[in-house]
């Protein structure tokens, strides 16, 4: 092997451990705030949730606010299956999601068409 192959296998090493690191490492999410005795998270939908990891307590009531700034068909929707929740996002708006989290676990919520996802961390 020469140097240049070398290079080659090393980057390439190096950019796959990236990868596996990047969607595969440990997920960071938001903690939601407390505010009067609910806890809430605002969500802006662009081309995706931000933030999409978030973390809430089980058993306390929760509020998610989705803030759509974009007009994609693919983001007129939010749907939260564990908990029986669909909700149209109107464009330019911010669209409230209240529920309570009555156990423990990790849940997925998705656009309409389950192209876009998140999840809840409850704990």
């Amino acid at each position: 092997m020469d140097t240049s192959q070398i290079i080659v296998i090393v980057s390439g090493a190096g950019i796959i451990a990236f990868i596996l690191w990047f969607f595969f490492g440990k997920q960071e999410g938001k903690k939601a705030t407390m505010t009067t005795n609910i806890q809430e998270v605002e969500i802006t939908v662009e081309g995706g949730y931000e933030p999409g990891t978030i973390n809430l307590k089980v058993g306390v009531p929760t509020r998610l606010i989705f803030h759509r700034v974009e007009t994609s068909s693919c983001s007129e929707e939010v749907v939260i299956p564990e908990f029986g929740i669909r909700k149209k996002l109107p464009a330019h708006e911010k669209t409230k999601v209240e529920f309570t989290p009555d156990k423990p676990g990790r849940y997925s919520f998705t656009c309409g068409m389950g192209m876009l996802r998140g999840t809840l961390i409850v704990e």
